[in-house]
């Protein structure tokens, strides 16, 4: 199951366009995990929150957002680069809603209470290849701070 959605996500560029909004979505999970462990720290806290993001995103319970999660962590482990795998959210998530998941990366960033460089880098390069401009990114993190009531950090 999970090497034919590999296939699907990874196919060519004509292919894609044959993609499910299942996997599109699928993928977005993956990419919050990928920002979770890039500081080599994957904690409860990064699990919880982007099992929160995927019930909101998606209206999921608990358990499926649970269940999205472990699919999306054997993918990501999986996954040759973060720059093919984002194209292929790319082609799938229109831009208002990549906007939506660079807030979501944000917030599972700042899950762990942490501030990461590794993270950072990570989503930066990662807003850029969804074509979220640098000033449209920093924008959303600030929203997402107020929203978790952490002073700009």
């Amino acid at each position: 199951m999970f090497r034919n959605l590999l296939s699907r996500l990874f196919s060519d560029a004509s292919d894609r366009a044959s993609l499910p909004s299942e996997d599109a979505e699928v993928a977005v999970a993956a990419l919050l995990v990928r920002i979770a462990r890039s500081d080599d720290r994957y904690s409860e806290n990064e699990k919880g929150r982007i099992e929160t993001v995927l019930a909101r995103r998606r209206g999921l319970d608990h358990a499926e957002a649970a269940e999205r999660r472990a699919a999306a962590e054997m993918i990501e482990a999986e996954a040759p680069d973060t720059v093919r795998f984002t194209r292929s959210i790319k082609d799938r998530v229109a831009i208002d809603d990549r906007q939506n998941v660079i807030a979501a990366l944000w917030e599972v960033a700042y899950a762990d209470g942490r501030r990461s460089a590794e993270e950072e880098s990570m989503i930066r390069l990662i807003a850029g290849l969804l074509g979220v401009n640098d000033r449209d990114s920093a924008l959303v993190r600030q929203r997402v701070l107020d929203d978790l009531g952490i002073s700009g950090q």
